[in-house]
This record gives structure tokens, sequence and C-alpha cells, in this order.
């Protein structure tokens, strides 16, 4: 088993730099898609402050099916284009919303959150599936929980899929 032992308080660039190399050892000959999402969505609940969910939905017959996560429980399906997951999902775009509530379409799974963050997963130029992270502070996402966590899922995107 890996030990993990992540400074939360560092700087953004740093925690995530820390977060994709332990991410990347995790699912490292690991062929299960299933288990690797699961460590990484635990790893980012445990080291990412401020969420109040963190999980993967994954494209299943032309919608999004919930997969692997941490936090209240979740909506099960999700269509393609709906929401900011399935904006996500659609567009091939990473979504960063600041307040949830003003997002056109937006899927009420827990009223609590208030901000999101949604990186596509890409595998051979397709969505496989995205990574969700919401927050229950507004305008909680900036640019570099952004660029780290787009990084983050672009060294593993092989494995959760």
């Amino acid at each position: 088993m890996l030990e993990i032992a992540i400074d939360k308080d560092q700087p953004k660039a740093a925690l995530y730099a820390e977060l994709t190399s332990f991410a990347a050892a995790l699912v490292d000959g690991e062929p299960d898609a299933i288990a690797n999402m699961a460590n990484v969505a635990a790893l980012i609940w445990q080291y990412v402050p401020g969420l109040n969910w963190a999980g993967f939905y994954r494209v299943i017959d032309n919608e999004l099916l919930l997969g692997p996560f941490q936090g209240k429980t979740a909506c099960i399906r999700i269509a393609i284009g709906s929401g900011v997951c399935g904006a996500a999902a659609a567009s091939g775009l990473v979504q960063r919303v600041a307040d949830v509530h003003a997002f056109p379409g937006h899927i009420a799974c827990d009223a609590e959150s208030r901000s999101e963050l949604v990186i596509p997963v890409m595998k051979n130029g397709s969505v496989i599936a995205v990574l969700d992270l919401d927050s229950p502070l507004p305008d909680h996402f900036d640019p570099e929980d952004e660029s780290g966590l787009v990084k983050l899922i672009d060294a593993i995107a092989d494995n959760l899929g």
C-alpha cells in the first residue's frame, strides 16, 4: 500500500504536483478503471480543501452514470449536455462555475453546493468520464485548481477507462 502524506496547506502548484504524482502511483499497473477512479476520488477528497463532493461520472450508453465518489448521495444519471457535468461531457471542455445557481440547467444533487469544477477525462479523443468537484463555498475554484486538476487527470486518463 502506498503511504500518502501531503501538506494541504502548501501552495496550490506544489499541492497539485504532489497529488498528480500520488494519483499516478495509485493507478500504476491497475487495469480496473472503477478501482482507479475510487482511489483518485478519495485522494482528491482527502487533500483538496473546501470540497463537499468529489467523484466521477462515466460515459455509458450516451449518458453520464455515477461512478466512484466521496460525499453525499448523488444523482445517478445525467444526460449529456445537462447541467455542469453534462456540459463538460458534451463539449469536452472544463467547466469552472463560480455560482452553480446561476448556471443554466444546473442539476442540484446537493443544495449546499455553491461552486463546481468539472474536468473531462479524455481517451483516444473522446470523453469517457468527468471528474466532478463541488464546494459549499461560492467561487471556490480558481485557475490554479483548474490547471492542477487538468494535469492530474491528463496524467492518469489512460487508467480511468
